[in-house]
């Protein structure tokens, strides 16, 4: 990290290490941090076969970068050789209401708990940058600082720093903030005494699997991300399998229906993070009003919003298909027709299957006057798929290959 002293300031020479961690840990809790931990930066090898597993399996979809540099992304030390200590920060997000009722009005949209305000690499990296300026004006140690940007396992990194622990759904939870942390890490090259690690809490209970909607977990602590609606609305490019769509009810970027149920949140108190606020462009919109929006305006209105990121093909597309899911109403069908003209084949591929669901009368009408002029073999398939009777259809369902 490029930084400089500030004028006038007089270094500490490195004196006892756990007083300096303890420093450190009231510092990052002063700055607004809701939990810090230490480790060393060496993980051990099991990390590394775990990842090595995942990627072999494919289990990793679309997300080619997981499966590069994996010696780096398993063990911190080679990523950065000199540092000594991982500094694990937790930043939370625990949301005021329960994330599942959002799912109950199939008229709007269902977003992740973690989206709905400004994008919070923004908001965890100007703070770790603070923390790291902060240490390097007072011990003088070179540092990096990381947030879901470099090859580095979060969550195996703040279980070994005492966080939390990875649940059987593979996501962080902590006795104290449930699963509603935001994770960032200082690599330093100060010689740093570790916390105690964290141990599994889950017990028997596996609320976390059996809800969720696809089934994405193959075992307690497995994750196909191929099938999980969180990669396959904001990661996965292109059109989604007809077996998740129905799926994914309302759901347009992300799911929290494995965090949300989780029973630890019970201890979680609601964040008080400005930045996390939702925005009103999401809370107020219904799907018919977002599906009409245009590259320009979602730009615009999604801007330092991690939304933002995944495009207007993938948003609009996922408004689809969520329309497809939802009561039906001239507003909802008059939307969905209008994308059958949208100049993305995804996007016309998913409103076809979206107005046979909710109105075959309307889908055979367009059909007749659109199928001739549709030249992506993709769009046309939906046409013929959504032509079948309804028996016919599930047993295509069942029969599409994972996205």
């Amino acid at each position: 990290m490029a930084t400089h002293p500030k004028p006038g300031l007089k270094r500490r020479a490195p004196v006892d290490p756990a007083l300096i961690r303890e420093e450190i840990r009231a510092e990052a809790l002063r700055m607004g941090f809701a939990a810090v931990g230490f480790a060393a930066a060496a993980a051990p090898a099991p990390q590394r076969q775990r990842l090595a597993s995942f990627v072999e399996l494919e289990r990793h979809g679309g997300m080619g970068w997981l499966g590069e540099d994996l010696d780096r992304r398993a063990d911190p030390a080679r990523l950065w050789p000199g540092a000594r200590t991982l500094i694990s920060l937790g930043l939370s997000y625990a949301p005021e209401d329960d994330p599942l009722a959002a799912l109950a009005d199939r008229s709007r949209p269902a977003i992740s708990v973690y989206a709905r305000g400004r994008d919070y690499h923004l908001v965890l990296k100007s703070r770790l940058k603070a923390l790291g300026l902060w240490m390097w004006n007072r011990w003088g140690r070179d540092l990096k600082v990381f947030v879901d940007t470099a090859p580095l396992m979060e969550k195996p990194a703040a279980m070994r720093a005492g966080l939390g622990w990875q649940g059987k759904h593979t996501n962080l939870v902590s006795r104290q903030h449930g699963s509603w942390l935001f994770l960032g890490e200082i690599l330093s090259e100060l010689a740093l005494p570790p916390d105690e690690p964290e141990v599994d809490h889950c017990g028997t209970c596996r609320a976390c699997l059996d809800i969720c909607p696809t089934d994405a977990f193959p075992a307690p602590g497995q994750l196909d991300a191929r099938r999980c609606i969180s990669y396959l609305t904001i990661e996965h490019v292109g059109p989604i399998a007809r077996e998740f769509r129905a799926a994914m009810g309302n759901r347009i970027y992300g799911c929290d229906d494995c965090l949300a149920i989780c029973p630890w949140n019970k201890f979680a108190q609601a964040a008080h993070e400005a930045a996390f606020a939702p925005r009103a462009a999401l809370t107020g919109a219904t799907l018919a009003e977002l599906a009409a929006i245009d590259d320009a305006t979602f730009r615009a209105r999604f801007s330092g919003s991690a939304i933002k990121r995944m495009g207007h093909e993938r948003f609009v597309r996922n408004i689809a298909i969520a329309l497809g899911n939802g009561d039906g109403g001239e507003h909802a069908i008059a939307a969905v027709i209008r994308l059958l003209d949208d100049r993305s084949a995804t996007i016309r591929g998913v409103a076809v299957w979206a107005l046979a669901r909710l109105s075959p009368g309307r889908f055979e009408a367009e059909r007749s006057s659109r199928l001739a002029a549709e030249a992506d073999e993709s769009v046309r398939a939906e046409w013929a798929f959504g032509s079948l009777s309804p028996q016919a259809a599930r047993g295509k369902t069942e029969a599409t290959p994972l996205a």
